[in-house]
Protein backbone atom coordinates (compact mmCIF):
# COMPACT_ATOMS: atom_id res chain seq x y z
CA UNK A 1 0.00 0.00 0.00
CA UNK A 2 1.57 3.67 -1.36
CA UNK A 3 2.68 5.41 2.25
CA UNK A 4 0.45 8.26 2.49
CA UNK A 5 1.60 11.96 2.54
CA UNK A 6 0.20 14.27 4.81
CA UNK A 7 -1.73 17.47 3.15
CA UNK A 8 0.81 20.40 4.68
CA UNK A 9 3.20 18.43 2.10
CA UNK A 10 1.13 18.20 -0.50
CA UNK A 11 0.39 21.98 -0.07
CA UNK A 12 3.94 22.98 0.69
CA UNK A 13 5.25 20.97 -2.07
CA UNK A 14 2.98 22.34 -4.98
CA UNK A 15 2.89 26.08 -3.74
CA UNK A 16 6.93 25.76 -3.65
CA UNK A 17 6.37 24.69 -7.48
CA UNK A 18 3.94 27.53 -8.30
CA UNK A 19 6.03 30.11 -6.33
CA UNK A 20 9.34 29.42 -8.51
CA UNK A 21 7.20 29.24 -11.84
CA UNK A 22 5.07 32.47 -11.18
CA UNK A 23 8.22 34.15 -9.71
CA UNK A 24 10.54 33.83 -12.21
CA UNK A 25 7.43 34.98 -14.28
CA UNK A 26 6.46 37.81 -12.30
CA UNK A 27 10.14 39.34 -13.07
CA UNK A 28 10.33 39.37 -16.64
CA UNK A 29 9.41 43.25 -16.80
CA UNK A 30 12.76 43.69 -15.07
CA UNK A 31 14.71 42.04 -17.99
CA UNK A 32 12.55 44.33 -20.45
CA UNK A 33 14.80 46.95 -20.69
CA UNK A 34 18.28 45.64 -19.95
CA UNK A 35 17.85 42.49 -22.87
CA UNK A 36 16.54 45.11 -25.20
CA UNK A 37 19.15 47.65 -24.64
CA UNK A 38 21.46 45.29 -25.31
CA UNK A 39 20.34 43.31 -28.53
CA UNK A 40 18.74 46.83 -30.06
CA UNK A 41 15.35 45.30 -30.18
CA UNK A 42 12.25 47.81 -29.37
CA UNK A 43 9.66 46.84 -26.20
CA UNK A 44 7.19 45.45 -29.27
CA UNK A 45 9.68 42.57 -29.84
CA UNK A 46 10.42 41.70 -26.27
CA UNK A 47 6.69 42.15 -25.01
CA UNK A 48 5.78 39.88 -28.38
CA UNK A 49 7.78 36.90 -27.08
CA UNK A 50 6.02 37.46 -23.55
CA UNK A 51 2.33 37.61 -25.09
CA UNK A 52 3.43 34.48 -27.46
CA UNK A 53 4.08 33.20 -24.05
CA UNK A 54 0.76 33.63 -22.26
CA UNK A 55 -1.03 32.81 -25.73
CA UNK A 56 1.11 29.41 -25.69
CA UNK A 57 0.42 28.96 -21.73
CA UNK A 58 -3.37 28.98 -22.20
CA UNK A 59 -3.57 27.11 -25.21
CA UNK A 60 -1.10 24.22 -23.99
CA UNK A 61 -3.01 23.90 -20.59
CA UNK A 62 -6.23 21.99 -21.71
CA UNK A 63 -3.65 19.55 -22.92
CA UNK A 64 -1.67 19.30 -19.64
CA UNK A 65 -4.39 19.24 -17.91
CA UNK A 66 -5.88 16.32 -19.51
CA UNK A 67 -2.14 14.38 -19.39
CA UNK A 68 -2.32 14.97 -15.63
CA UNK A 69 -5.71 13.89 -15.32
CA UNK A 70 -4.81 10.93 -17.21
CA UNK A 71 -1.63 10.23 -15.99
CA UNK A 72 -1.15 12.17 -13.25
CA UNK A 73 0.43 15.35 -12.11
CA UNK A 74 3.85 14.47 -10.92
CA UNK A 75 4.68 13.55 -14.50
CA UNK A 76 3.68 16.11 -15.87
CA UNK A 77 5.08 18.59 -13.47
CA UNK A 78 8.78 16.93 -14.06
CA UNK A 79 8.14 17.64 -17.66
CA UNK A 80 7.29 21.21 -17.25
CA UNK A 81 10.00 21.95 -15.28
CA UNK A 82 12.90 20.46 -17.39
CA UNK A 83 10.93 22.16 -20.14
CA UNK A 84 11.47 25.76 -18.05
CA UNK A 85 15.06 25.45 -17.24
CA UNK A 86 15.63 24.85 -20.81
CA UNK A 87 13.65 28.05 -21.88
CA UNK A 88 15.59 30.26 -19.94
CA UNK A 89 18.74 28.67 -20.79
CA UNK A 90 18.50 29.39 -24.00
CA UNK A 91 16.65 32.93 -23.49
CA UNK A 92 19.70 33.36 -21.71
CA UNK A 93 21.75 33.03 -25.08
CA UNK A 94 18.63 34.41 -27.46
CA UNK A 95 21.08 36.70 -30.31
CA UNK A 96 17.61 37.80 -32.15
CA UNK A 97 13.83 38.56 -31.36
CA UNK A 98 13.05 34.93 -33.39
CA UNK A 99 15.22 33.05 -30.99
CA UNK A 100 13.63 35.21 -28.16
CA UNK A 101 10.64 33.91 -29.04
CA UNK A 102 11.23 30.30 -29.49
CA UNK A 103 12.53 30.27 -25.97
CA UNK A 104 10.84 32.74 -23.60
CA UNK A 105 7.77 32.57 -25.70
CA UNK A 106 6.86 28.82 -26.91
CA UNK A 107 9.44 26.90 -24.19
CA UNK A 108 8.68 28.82 -21.38
CA UNK A 109 4.57 28.95 -22.57
CA UNK A 110 4.83 25.50 -22.50
CA UNK A 111 6.42 24.88 -19.35
CA UNK A 112 4.29 27.28 -17.20
CA UNK A 113 1.16 25.14 -18.82
CA UNK A 114 2.67 22.31 -17.04
CA UNK A 115 4.14 23.29 -13.43
CA UNK A 116 1.18 26.29 -11.78
CA UNK A 117 -2.48 26.34 -10.99
CA UNK A 118 -4.10 23.73 -13.78
CA UNK A 119 -1.73 20.69 -13.03
CA UNK A 120 -0.79 21.59 -9.01
CA UNK A 121 -4.33 22.85 -8.06
CA UNK A 122 -5.79 19.97 -9.62
CA UNK A 123 -3.41 17.69 -7.93
CA UNK A 124 -4.00 19.60 -4.23
CA UNK A 125 -7.54 18.91 -5.21
CA UNK A 126 -7.79 15.66 -5.58
CA UNK A 127 -5.45 14.71 -2.78
CA UNK A 128 -6.50 16.80 0.09
CA UNK A 129 -9.94 15.56 1.79
CA UNK A 130 -12.76 18.42 0.40
CA UNK A 131 -13.37 19.93 4.09
CA UNK A 132 -10.05 21.33 4.02
CA UNK A 133 -9.80 21.78 0.41
CA UNK A 134 -10.51 25.85 0.59
CA UNK A 135 -7.79 26.03 3.08
CA UNK A 136 -5.44 23.92 1.05
CA UNK A 137 -6.16 25.83 -2.64
CA UNK A 138 -5.22 29.41 -0.26
CA UNK A 139 -2.08 28.16 1.65
CA UNK A 140 -1.00 26.84 -1.91
CA UNK A 141 -1.37 30.18 -3.34
CA UNK A 142 0.25 32.02 -0.58
CA UNK A 143 3.15 30.02 -0.32
CA UNK A 144 3.73 30.82 -4.27
CA UNK A 145 3.22 34.26 -3.56
CA UNK A 146 6.44 34.08 -0.86
CA UNK A 147 8.22 32.51 -3.59
CA UNK A 148 7.17 35.43 -6.23
CA UNK A 149 7.84 37.69 -3.29
CA UNK A 150 11.56 36.22 -2.71
CA UNK A 151 12.51 36.27 -6.35
CA UNK A 152 11.81 39.63 -7.23
CA UNK A 153 14.85 41.14 -5.36
CA UNK A 154 16.68 38.29 -6.36
CA UNK A 155 16.21 38.77 -9.88
CA UNK A 156 16.96 42.51 -9.36
CA UNK A 157 20.57 41.79 -7.10
CA UNK A 158 21.65 38.90 -10.26
CA UNK A 159 21.25 41.39 -12.69
CA UNK A 160 22.78 44.12 -11.56
CA UNK A 161 25.81 41.76 -10.06
CA UNK A 162 26.40 39.11 -12.94
CA UNK A 163 24.10 40.65 -15.59
CA UNK A 164 21.11 39.72 -17.21
CA UNK A 165 21.98 36.62 -18.96
CA UNK A 166 23.92 35.16 -16.40
CA UNK A 167 20.35 35.76 -14.41
CA UNK A 168 18.07 33.66 -16.52
CA UNK A 169 21.12 31.03 -16.23
CA UNK A 170 20.45 30.85 -12.37
CA UNK A 171 17.16 30.81 -12.71
CA UNK A 172 17.39 27.27 -15.16
CA UNK A 173 19.36 25.80 -13.09
CA UNK A 174 16.75 26.79 -10.21
CA UNK A 175 13.91 25.03 -11.98
CA UNK A 176 15.86 22.06 -13.04
CA UNK A 177 16.35 21.49 -8.63
CA UNK A 178 13.12 21.63 -8.66
CA UNK A 179 12.29 18.29 -9.91
CA UNK A 180 11.89 16.05 -6.48
CA UNK A 181 9.44 18.60 -5.45
CA UNK A 182 6.95 16.98 -7.81
CA UNK A 183 6.96 13.68 -5.91
CA UNK A 184 4.36 13.73 -3.54
CA UNK A 185 2.11 15.62 -5.91
CA UNK A 186 1.29 11.67 -7.23
CA UNK A 187 -2.76 11.53 -7.59
CA UNK A 188 -2.98 7.85 -9.53
CA UNK A 189 -3.77 4.90 -7.41
CA UNK A 190 -1.52 2.58 -7.52
CA UNK A 191 0.24 3.97 -10.58
CA UNK A 192 -2.39 3.83 -12.93
CA UNK A 193 -5.08 5.99 -13.59
CA UNK A 194 -8.23 5.45 -11.77
CA UNK A 195 -11.65 4.40 -13.27
CA UNK A 196 -14.44 6.85 -13.29
CA UNK A 197 -18.14 6.49 -14.78
CA UNK A 198 -17.68 9.90 -16.59
CA UNK A 199 -15.82 9.87 -19.41
CA UNK A 200 -13.53 12.85 -20.00
CA UNK A 201 -15.32 13.50 -23.50
CA UNK A 202 -18.28 13.71 -21.41
CA UNK A 203 -17.12 16.00 -18.96
CA UNK A 204 -15.47 18.62 -21.37
CA UNK A 205 -18.78 18.12 -23.60
CA UNK A 206 -20.57 19.02 -20.02
CA UNK A 207 -18.73 21.81 -19.44
CA UNK A 208 -18.60 23.57 -22.76
CA UNK A 209 -22.79 23.20 -22.96
CA UNK A 210 -23.02 24.85 -19.21
CA UNK A 211 -23.61 28.90 -19.56
CA UNK A 212 -21.61 29.34 -16.37
CA UNK A 213 -18.64 27.90 -17.98
CA UNK A 214 -18.08 30.22 -20.80
CA UNK A 215 -18.89 33.29 -18.42
CA UNK A 216 -16.19 32.04 -16.48
CA UNK A 217 -14.06 31.94 -19.10
CA UNK A 218 -14.13 35.31 -20.73
CA UNK A 219 -13.93 36.80 -17.17
CA UNK A 220 -11.19 35.23 -16.83
CA UNK A 221 -9.50 37.25 -19.72
CA UNK A 222 -9.43 40.44 -18.04
CA UNK A 223 -7.83 39.05 -15.15
CA UNK A 224 -5.04 37.44 -17.88
CA UNK A 225 -5.24 41.23 -19.45
CA UNK A 226 -4.81 43.52 -15.99
CA UNK A 227 -1.56 41.06 -14.96
CA UNK A 228 0.03 40.58 -17.45
CA UNK A 229 0.23 44.13 -18.74
CA UNK A 230 1.03 45.36 -15.22
CA UNK A 231 3.60 42.62 -14.55
CA UNK A 232 5.51 43.07 -18.23
CA UNK A 233 5.11 46.80 -18.43
CA UNK A 234 4.86 48.51 -15.13
CA UNK A 235 8.86 48.68 -14.07
CA UNK A 236 9.25 50.55 -17.72
CA UNK A 237 6.30 53.12 -17.03
CA UNK A 238 7.12 53.96 -13.91
CA UNK A 239 11.55 54.56 -15.44
CA UNK A 240 9.30 56.69 -18.20
CA UNK A 241 7.82 59.06 -15.29
CA UNK A 242 11.14 59.68 -13.63
CA UNK A 243 11.15 56.79 -11.21
CA UNK A 244 14.21 54.66 -10.17
CA UNK A 245 14.70 51.41 -10.85
CA UNK A 246 14.71 50.44 -7.90
CA UNK A 247 10.89 52.04 -7.42
CA UNK A 248 10.11 49.37 -9.96
CA UNK A 249 11.62 46.55 -8.48
CA UNK A 250 9.71 47.67 -4.76
CA UNK A 251 6.73 47.94 -6.65
CA UNK A 252 6.92 44.19 -7.95
CA UNK A 253 7.97 43.07 -4.33
CA UNK A 254 4.98 45.00 -2.60
CA UNK A 255 2.70 43.19 -5.28
CA UNK A 256 4.13 39.92 -4.42
CA UNK A 257 4.21 40.18 -0.91
CA UNK A 258 0.44 41.30 -0.65
CA UNK A 259 -0.59 38.51 -2.59
CA UNK A 260 0.71 36.17 -0.56
CA UNK A 261 -2.15 37.17 1.95
CA UNK A 262 -4.41 37.93 -0.40
CA UNK A 263 -4.45 34.54 -1.79
CA UNK A 264 -4.58 32.89 1.32
CA UNK A 265 -7.83 35.49 2.46
CA UNK A 266 -9.94 34.34 -0.95
CA UNK A 267 -9.45 30.75 -0.61
CA UNK A 268 -10.46 30.81 2.61
CA UNK A 269 -13.49 33.19 1.99
CA UNK A 270 -14.28 31.10 -0.67
CA UNK A 271 -15.56 28.77 1.81
CA UNK A 272 -18.02 31.15 3.52
CA UNK A 273 -19.48 33.15 0.55
CA UNK A 274 -20.40 32.44 -2.76
CA UNK A 275 -17.33 32.14 -5.41
CA UNK A 276 -18.76 34.33 -8.27
CA UNK A 277 -19.89 37.52 -6.04
CA UNK A 278 -16.50 37.83 -4.66
CA UNK A 279 -14.62 37.00 -8.10
CA UNK A 280 -17.06 39.72 -8.80
CA UNK A 281 -16.08 41.74 -5.88
CA UNK A 282 -12.27 41.79 -6.96
CA UNK A 283 -12.63 42.85 -10.33
CA UNK A 284 -14.58 45.86 -9.59
CA UNK A 285 -11.47 46.57 -6.77
CA UNK A 286 -9.23 46.10 -9.48
CA UNK A 287 -10.64 48.59 -12.12
CA UNK A 288 -11.39 51.05 -9.13
CA UNK A 289 -8.01 50.85 -7.80
CA UNK A 290 -6.09 51.41 -12.03
CA UNK A 291 -8.83 54.12 -12.05
CA UNK A 292 -7.43 56.00 -9.11
CA UNK A 293 -4.03 55.48 -10.08
CA UNK A 294 -3.79 57.17 -13.41
CA UNK A 295 -5.92 59.44 -12.57
CA UNK A 296 -4.49 60.89 -9.50
CA UNK A 297 -0.95 62.21 -9.46
CA UNK A 298 1.85 59.69 -9.64
CA UNK A 299 4.24 59.40 -6.71
CA UNK A 300 5.95 57.20 -4.91
CA UNK A 301 3.20 56.82 -2.02
CA UNK A 302 0.61 56.29 -5.11
CA UNK A 303 2.55 53.77 -6.45
CA UNK A 304 3.24 51.84 -3.39
CA UNK A 305 -0.12 51.84 -2.84
CA UNK A 306 -1.21 51.00 -5.87
CA UNK A 307 1.01 47.57 -5.57
CA UNK A 308 -0.20 46.99 -2.16
CA UNK A 309 -3.66 46.46 -3.68
CA UNK A 310 -3.69 45.19 -6.84
CA UNK A 311 -1.49 42.45 -5.05
CA UNK A 312 -4.44 41.94 -2.82
CA UNK A 313 -6.23 40.70 -5.47
CA UNK A 314 -3.25 39.58 -7.69
CA UNK A 315 -3.82 35.81 -7.94
CA UNK A 316 -6.80 35.51 -5.79
CA UNK A 317 -9.03 34.47 -8.88
CA UNK A 318 -7.28 31.86 -9.30
CA UNK A 319 -8.15 29.41 -5.84
CA UNK A 320 -11.81 30.51 -6.45
CA UNK A 321 -12.04 30.27 -9.77
CA UNK A 322 -10.90 26.75 -9.26
CA UNK A 323 -12.95 26.05 -6.69
CA UNK A 324 -16.04 27.08 -8.95
CA UNK A 325 -14.78 24.85 -11.53
CA UNK A 326 -14.47 21.96 -9.31
CA UNK A 327 -17.75 22.88 -6.95
CA UNK A 328 -19.98 23.11 -10.36
CA UNK A 329 -18.22 19.60 -11.99
CA UNK A 330 -16.80 17.82 -9.63
CA UNK A 331 -12.67 16.96 -9.14
CA UNK A 332 -12.59 14.22 -11.53
CA UNK A 333 -11.26 16.26 -14.26
CA UNK A 334 -10.39 19.39 -12.44
CA UNK A 335 -7.24 19.99 -14.38
CA UNK A 336 -8.79 19.60 -18.12
CA UNK A 337 -11.68 21.70 -17.17
CA UNK A 338 -9.68 24.25 -15.45
CA UNK A 339 -7.34 24.38 -18.19
CA UNK A 340 -9.99 24.86 -21.04
CA UNK A 341 -11.38 28.42 -18.55
CA UNK A 342 -7.71 29.23 -18.20
CA UNK A 343 -7.59 29.61 -22.03
CA UNK A 344 -9.67 32.89 -21.55
CA UNK A 345 -7.10 34.17 -18.99
CA UNK A 346 -4.17 33.68 -21.25
CA UNK A 347 -5.98 35.49 -24.36
CA UNK A 348 -6.18 38.04 -21.87
CA UNK A 349 -2.52 37.89 -21.07
CA UNK A 350 -1.38 37.75 -24.58
CA UNK A 351 -3.67 40.83 -25.10
CA UNK A 352 -2.65 42.75 -22.66
CA UNK A 353 1.27 42.35 -22.42
CA UNK A 354 1.75 42.77 -26.63
CA UNK A 355 -0.96 46.02 -26.82
CA UNK A 356 0.98 47.26 -24.12
CA UNK A 357 4.12 47.28 -26.39
CA UNK A 358 2.15 47.69 -29.23
CA UNK A 359 0.79 50.86 -28.11
CA UNK A 360 3.50 52.47 -26.64
CA UNK A 361 5.90 52.09 -29.36
CA UNK A 362 2.59 53.77 -31.44
CA UNK A 363 2.08 56.61 -29.05
CA UNK A 364 4.86 56.26 -26.44
CA UNK A 365 1.87 56.18 -23.92
CA UNK A 366 0.26 53.45 -21.88
CA UNK A 367 -2.70 55.47 -21.62
CA UNK A 368 -4.78 53.31 -23.76
CA UNK A 369 -3.99 50.25 -22.13
CA UNK A 370 -4.82 51.58 -19.26
CA UNK A 371 -8.51 52.58 -20.02
CA UNK A 372 -8.73 49.22 -21.51
CA UNK A 373 -7.90 46.92 -18.72
CA UNK A 374 -10.21 49.30 -16.62
CA UNK A 375 -13.25 48.27 -18.68
CA UNK A 376 -12.51 44.88 -18.93
CA UNK A 377 -12.34 44.47 -15.51
CA UNK A 378 -15.74 46.19 -15.22
CA UNK A 379 -17.00 43.94 -17.84
CA UNK A 380 -15.38 40.92 -15.80
CA UNK A 381 -17.73 41.77 -12.78
CA UNK A 382 -20.80 42.12 -14.72
CA UNK A 383 -20.29 38.24 -16.52
CA UNK A 384 -19.94 36.56 -12.98
CA UNK A 385 -22.62 37.22 -11.79
CA UNK A 386 -25.31 35.66 -13.59
CA UNK A 387 -23.03 31.96 -13.33
CA UNK A 388 -25.05 29.65 -12.15
CA UNK A 389 -22.78 28.17 -9.53
CA UNK A 390 -24.67 24.88 -8.45
CA UNK A 391 -23.87 21.71 -8.93
CA UNK A 392 -24.74 19.77 -12.35
CA UNK A 393 -27.04 17.09 -11.99
CA UNK A 394 -25.80 13.72 -13.84
CA UNK A 395 -28.55 11.19 -14.88
CA UNK A 396 -27.02 7.91 -14.65
CA UNK A 397 -28.33 4.87 -16.91
CA UNK A 398 -30.17 2.18 -14.58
Amino acid sequence: MKKSISPLTIVVCGGIIIGLAMGVRHVQGLFMLPMTAARGWGRQEFALALALQNLVWGLAQPLTGMLADRWGARRVLVAGCLLYAAGLALMAQAATSTQLVLSGGLLIGLALAGTTFGVVYGAISRLVPPARRSWALGMAGAIGGVGQFALVPAAQGLIGGVGWAAALTVFAVVLALALPLAWPLEDRVDGTPTEQAQSMRQAIGEALSHQGFWLLNLGFLACGFQLAFIAGHFPAYLLDRGFSANTGVAALAIVALANVAGTYACGQLGSLYRRKHLLAYLYLVRSATMLAFVVLPTTTATVYIFAFVMGLTWLGTVPLTNGLVSQVFGVQYISTLFGFVFVGHQLGGFLGVWMGGAVFDATHSYNLVWAAAIGVGLLAAALHWPIDDRAVVRVQAA
